[in-house]
């Protein structure tokens, strides 16, 4: 069993059992084949996005709630890395990069910058974490002593509430940029 299988089937079972449901009563109100529900908890198939879209919304959870594991403190995606999850209906993939844990406000920056000053900022208060997506360029950003070098595709999460900087290591380094707070 791979880790995002492992991952997947501990919070469908987590949940169910939070949410007091049977199996067959999982997979009838997921509308899914109470078969592909055992084979999910069991750490075995491939669950299309729409499968696990059913059942989040059967478990009245986030789809993101079934990928929660116990989050480092800095985190690093690079560019192609990442557990994918395929439609059945169309040419769609997606990563999950980060998932927002209940009671936080999320505000969301595309920023464009230059090369030549090192941006340095305070600490935000306590709890922000910053999450960085290098959409074109490249460069070097995170707490000090910590700093990495991305490249478009890359991304990086880390505490705010650090000292951290912002460099630009081409022209016209385009990122998003998502402050989260408590």
């Amino acid at each position: 069993m791979s880790a995002p299988h492992q991952m997947i089937a501990a919070a469908i079972q987590r949940e169910r059992s939070r949410a007091g449901k049977s199996l067959t009563a999982l997979a009838a109100e997921a509308g899914i084949a109470k078969s592909t529900l055992s084979q999910l908890e069991a750490g075995n198939g491939n669950p299309s996005v729409e499968t696990l879209w059913a059942l989040a919304a059967a478990l009245d959870v986030p789809l993101s709630l079934l990928f929660e594991t116990e989050a480092p403190a800095t985190k690093l995606v690079r560019a192609g890395e990442g557990d994918v999850l395929e439609s059945e209906q169309s040419d769609f993939s997606a990563v999950l990069l980060s998932r927002c844990p209940p009671h936080v406000r999320r505000d969301v920056y595309r920023v464009v910058m230059q090369p030549g000053e090192v941006r340095r900022a305070q600490p935000h208060p306590r709890g922000t974490v910053e999450h960085m997506l290098v959409c074109a360029g490249q460069m070097r950003v995170g707490p000090l002593g910590q700093e990495e070098v991305l490249l478009a595709g890359d991304y990086y999460s880390y505490p705010g509430d650090h000292p951290h900087s912002y460099e630009a290591l081409e022209p016209d380094t385009l990122f998003m940029m998502v402050m989260e707070a408590p």
